[in-house]
């Protein structure tokens, strides 16, 4: 038998050099070291995960929107400034004329504009926590430092140690979401107020889930002028237009003609502004889905509430915040998954949401099926 010869793989230069990057060279640590946000895949699940409205727009409406899309004209850029949705937006959100407003492509984009304006060595971002993690995570991929100033066991604002922080750390932003997402309830507006004098920089409310409150809260859009640090961030997200993804912020011009230099052309784009445009001229049909939201969530509250094993806080969101007894918030969220009911597990082991779990508030029938699987689990 001949002896089988050696054999030489010659591999091409080319190939060498796309199997290895340098990419572990030039990112930066921070960035190696953080996950990407992960979104679950929505299948055929009971959606009630992201905050979303579950109501889709009603059928006339929906095809009078079809309609008014045929005159657009996609081969040509869009108005830059958004002109006419600006004005729209203006007048249903009660912009004071005084103070300049800047869109953006949800309030991602938004706050990451903020950040990057403000990003500089030895900076510091503030925010009370738990809260809306996107301020923590953009915050160092902008290369600033953080800090979350924990919220009291009922989660509302602990202003002693707010005060101790505000002195300590100097921040240049400090993030407020009011109401607060994940913990779901308003902060006090007196806590805001003080907030407002003692920042050294500028402090954002962000209002995202402001449609829910109804008349507990007056929004800080009205106080925009008595405190020029003050920046008030809103999206069209919640109340039914997720899927265009357009936020807004409004402030003091100095500071809008400052963060307006971040921003990239045409960041919105012709269906969004025509989208959000149409809805703003039919916004009753949004405001009989919020009151219905309302209702179904004062429901569901209601019941959770009334579950042996479950703990709720009070919210002013279309989302529960609840936790579950016996250390069972991942057992019980991966059950929910098997019977096709996705919720958002917050759980993290020694932390304020310990065994915590979030559910949106969806349709009635919906709910009905989380409220019984959930119960059965319980009771298991």
């Amino acid at each position: 038998m001949l002896a089988r010869p050696n054999i030489v793989l010659k591999i091409d230069p080319l190939t060498q050099m796309k199997n290895k990057t340098s990419a572990r060279r030039w990112v930066r640590e921070e960035i190696q070291q953080q996950s990407s946000y992960h979104v679950p895949p929505a299948g055929d699940f009971i959606k009630l995960d992201a905050m979303e409205n579950p109501w889709p727009m009603p059928a006339d409406l929906n095809n009078a929107w079809r309609e008014s899309l045929k005159s657009l004209h996609l081969n040509r850029y869009p108005d830059p400034k958004a002109a006419k949705l600006t004005d729209s937006l203006r007048r249903q959100m009660a912009i004071p004329e005084t103070s300049a407003v800047i869109l953006g492509n949800g309030s991602d984009e938004l706050i990451q504009l903020i950040l990057m304006a403000l990003a500089g060595n030895n900076r510091t971002v503030l925010s009370p926590s738990p809260s809306f993690v996107m301020y923590e995570v953009l915050a160092r991929a902008c290369g600033l430092s953080y800090f979350g100033v924990p919220l009291q066991n009922d989660f509302t604002l602990d202003m002693a140690a707010m005060r101790n922080a505000i002195r300590d750390h100097q921040p240049a932003v400090i993030f407020l979401a009011s109401p607060n997402n994940p913990t779901g309830a308003a902060f006090e507006s007196s806590d805001i107020e003080e907030i407002l004098t003692l920042a050294p920089g500028l402090v954002v409310v962000d209002e995202a889930y402001y449609p829910f409150v109804g008349e507990k809260q007056e929004s800080f859009m009205s106080r925009m002028q008595d405190y020029p640090d003050l920046i008030v961030m809103r999206t069209l997200s919640k109340v039914g237009l997720a899927g265009i993804r357009l936020g807004l912020i409004a402030g003091h011009a100095d500071w809008m003609k400052e963060l307006d230099k971040l921003r990239l052309p045409y960041n919105i784009n012709t269906l969004t502004q025509a989208t959000a445009s149409f809805v703003l001229d039919h916004w009753q049909d949004f405001e009989h889905q919020i009151e219905q939201i309302c209702r179904e969530r004062d429901r569901v509250y209601n019941t959770l509430s009334s579950l042996q094993g479950v703990e709720t806080w009070p919210t002013d969101t279309n989302f529960i915040l609840f936790r579950v007894s016996d250390n069972r918030a991942e057992k019980i969220h991966t059950q929910l998954i098997q019977t096709g009911i996705l919720i958002k597990c917050l759980h993290r082991t020694g932390s304020a949401l310990d065994n915590c779990l979030r559910t949106t508030i969806g349709r009635p029938d919906e709910n009905d099926a989380f409220l019984k699987a959930l119960s059965e689990l319980l009771a298991a």
